[in-house]
């Protein structure tokens, strides 16, 4: 019989991908367990499984579980856990329960003082959700979540390096985009999968502007080209500002430059844009777009010497 790789082995790349694995029950933590090397808690501790990691159920002994548990990208052990707050596939409303565990260990992620290697948690979770339980009515949201904290992480190590301050995309490392493109591709004309593919944009947007009007220009753009190919996003008042503001820079650069036409109509084209974010529904984005408006009516630069 031929065996299919499972998408946790398509994640991981690790023992998950051994056929004998493959059709093996799973399950995940929402606490912090302990591995003990035989089912008594007297014996002793082999490590510590952290929510949402990956564990094969070898069997199962009264209260405990026999497993092989994925520690980290590249360490697996194997051993007995307490059967408390192990949630497999076969538990009723088990996406419920891990949804719900990843969305506490977000909040925690985004406090001050929050739980150390929460974000990690919360994206374990989320992935557990989608891969356990695809078909339920929070997969696509669970996987999306999952995409967005791991955007996040790595477009953090990316923008950290000098390489982040060149002028050119292409000149600093890209965000990795197959997560994202796989919720576009799950969960096509979706919500979900509209924000995903405003993510991707981060990928095309330059560095250090150095005051030229190159990259606001294409970024307005391709801000632009989002809102025509995804007009029902979430993210479309977003979109229509972050291209609004950068017409308004374009103002001010290209005086800089001597083009006193294309300063006029990059104004034009701020002002109808703030207009257009100013009337949306969102309440954050709309008082932006006043403001915005507020400022190119005012004639405040909005990019470089804001000073008279």
């Amino acid at each position: 019989m031929r065996h299919l790789l499972t998408p946790a082995c398509l994640l991981l790349g690790l023992f998950l991908c051994t056929p004998v694995y493959a059709q093996a029950p799973r399950g995940a933590v929402v606490r912090v367990a302990t591995i003990y090397i035989s089912p008594d808690t007297t014996s002793a501790k082999l490590a510590e499984i952290e929510r949402g990691r990956e564990l094969i159920i070898m069997e199962t002994n009264n209260q405990w579980v026999h497993v092989q548990a994925n520690l980290t990208e590249t360490r697996t052990v194997g051993g007995w856990v307490l059967n408390k707050g192990v949630v497999q596939t076969s538990t009723p409303d088990g996406d419920k329960i891990l949804f719900g565990e990843a969305v506490d260990s977000e909040d925690q992620a985004s406090r001050a003082r929050g739980r150390r290697g929460a974000a990690q948690d919360a994206m374990h979770l989320y992935h557990r959700v989608y891969d356990y339980f695809p078909s339920s009515p929070l997969a696509g949201e669970a996987l999306y979540r999952f995409a967005d904290i791991k955007w996040q992480l790595d477009k953090q190590d990316i923008m950290t390096k000098p390489s982040a301050r060149e002028q050119d995309a292409y000149l600093r490392g890209e965000i990795d985009q197959r997560w994202m493109k796989e919720v576009i591709k799950k969960f096509p004309g979706t919500k979900w999968a509209d924000l995903a593919a405003f993510h991707l944009l981060d990928n095309k947007l330059c560095g250090d502007w150095q005051g030229q009007s190159k990259c606001p220009n294409k970024e307005a753009g391709v801000y632009e080209d989002y809102v025509k190919e995804h007009a029902q996003s979430p993210s479309v008042p977003e979109a229509l500002y972050n291209a609004a503001w950068r017409y308004s820079a374009l103002i001010e650069i290209y005086k800089t430059e001597e083009q006193p036409k294309k300063s006029d109509e990059a104004r034009a084209r701020a002002l109808e844009l703030a207009q257009r974010v100013a009337a949306s529904t969102q309440n954050d984005w709309s008082a932006r777009g006043q403001r915005l408006l507020y400022l190119i009516q005012q004639g405040i630069p909005t990019y470089g010497n804001e000073k008279d």
